[in-house]
C-alpha cells in the first residue's frame, strides 16, 4: 500500500472517532431556528417552532437495519416530551436507497408498524452537494461527528438552536449515554416544560 493510501486511510478512520465539538455558532449568533423543513404533510415546518425545545434530529429510513429503531426513538419522545423535547425524523434516502417510498407511504408506514407520534418532515437529502442546508450547517457548527454516514445518525440540538452532540447510527435510542445528554441539555431549559 502506498504512503499516500495509508494516509488517506488514516484520516478516515481519524475522522470516524473525532468527536463533537460545542459548536462555534453561539459566536456567530447563528442557530438551527433559522432553518426551514417541510412536514412530511407539505405544511412549511420552521425550525423556529422548536425554539425553547431540545431537538433530537434523526435521518430515517424505512427499509434498513437500523428502522426498528422508531421504536426507541418513539419511547425517548413519549418519556422527555412533557419536558421540552421533540424528536424530530428526516428521512432520507441518501444511504443504501432505503426510503425509496413517497412522503404519503413513509407517513403510513411508520404509523403503522411504529405507531409513531413525533414530527417528521418530507423526504430530503441529509449528505453531499444537494444536502438540505440545516445538515450542511451543522456539520460546518459541529465538526464532523455531525456528518451522518448512515441512516439513524442523531443530532441533539439545544433549546437556544445551538446543536450540542452527535450519535452514529449504531447508538441505540436507548442508549444511557444518549439519554444523559439529553437529560442535561432538558436541565438547562426547565422552563420549556409545557
Amino acid at each position: 500500500m502506498s504512503l499516500r493510501a495509508l494516509s488517506s486511510l488514516g484520516m478516515m478512520v481519524f475522522t470516524a472517532f473525532v468527536p463533537a465539538k460545542e459548536a462555534p455558532a453561539a459566536e456567530t449568533g447563528q442557530t438551527a431556528h433559522r432553518f426551514e423543513l417541510t412536514a412530511i404533510d407539505g405544511a412549511p415546518l420552521p425550525m423556529s417552532r422548536f425554539a425553547g425545545k431540545t431537538v433530537l434530529l434523526v435521518n430515517t429510513a424505512s427499509k434498513c437495519g437500523f428502522t426498528p429503531q422508531y421504536d426507541g426513538l418513539q419511547a425517548l419522545y413519549e418519556r422527555y416530551r412533557d419536558r421540552g423535547f421533540v424528536v424530530l425524523g428526516v428521512p432520507s434516502n441518501d444511504f443504501g436507497n432505503q426510503e425509496p417510498g413517497s412522503e404519503d407511504q413513509i407517513e403510513s408506514f411508520c404509523e403503522t408498524n411504529f405507531g409513531i407520534t413525533f414530527p417528521m418532515t418530507e423526504k430530503v437529502a441529509v449528505t453531499g452537494p444537494n444536502a438540505h442546508p440545516l445538515y450542511a450547517w451543522l456539520v460546518d457548527a459541529l465538526g464532523p461527528a455531525a456528518k451522518p454516514r448512515w441512516n439513524f445518525h442523531k443530532i441533539l440540538i439545544g433549546p437556544d438552536g445551538r446543536p450540542r452532540d452527535a450519535w452514529p447510527s449504531t447508538t441505540s435510542p436507548s442508549s444511557g449515554n444518549l439519554q444523559a445528554r439529553i437529560e442535561k441539555v432538558l436541565a438547562e431549559n426547565p422552563a420549556a416544560a409545557s
